[in-house]
């Protein structure tokens, strides 16, 4: 059974304390209340990371948001460090969340990637953006 929203709040919370304070970011901040979905998110040196629990699928992602005066990308950070070069195929990056013990094993994974990518994501909006695109991202373009 997928944990509830109340477990995932604060095991977000404990799993990326270390990691905010190194990096330098806020959070967390809850997303709308959602039957199918929890979300938290971190944001700090223009990158917003947004953890998505599906509360049917018991599942978790970890997506890097990064806006600009024209475009939002958004793009989930194991392909992200995958396009980086910084993991491999091999890494073996977990999305279970049907347990606790899945949940954790998920966010410790996943938040080791937003470490490693991070610096790159949250530097200039050019190579940020590029690195993204390779990565999959979506996008939208904001009106002139």
């Amino acid at each position: 059974m997928t944990p509830g929203t109340e477990t995932f709040y604060g095991e977000v919370r404990n799993a990326f304390a270390g990691a905010a304070q190194r990096l330098g970011l806020d959070g967390p901040g809850a997303g709308e209340p959602d039957r199918h979905l929890a979300v938290a998110s971190y944001t700090g040196s223009g990158v917003t990371y947004t953890v998505v629990l599906g509360l049917w699928q018991g599942d978790i992602e970890i997506h890097a948001c990064r806006e600009t005066a024209s475009t939002v990308c958004k793009v989930g950070v194991a392909g992200l460090a995958r396009a980086a070069g910084v993991a491999d195929g091999r890494s073996g990056v977990c999305f279970g969340a049907r347990s606790l013990r899945q949940l954790r094993r998920s966010l410790t994974g996943q938040i080791h990637y937003v470490e490693l990518v991070h610096p790159l994501v949250s530097g200039a909006p050019d190579e940020a953006l590029a690195l993204m695109r390779a990565a999959g991202a979506r996008e939208w373009h904001r009106p002139a």
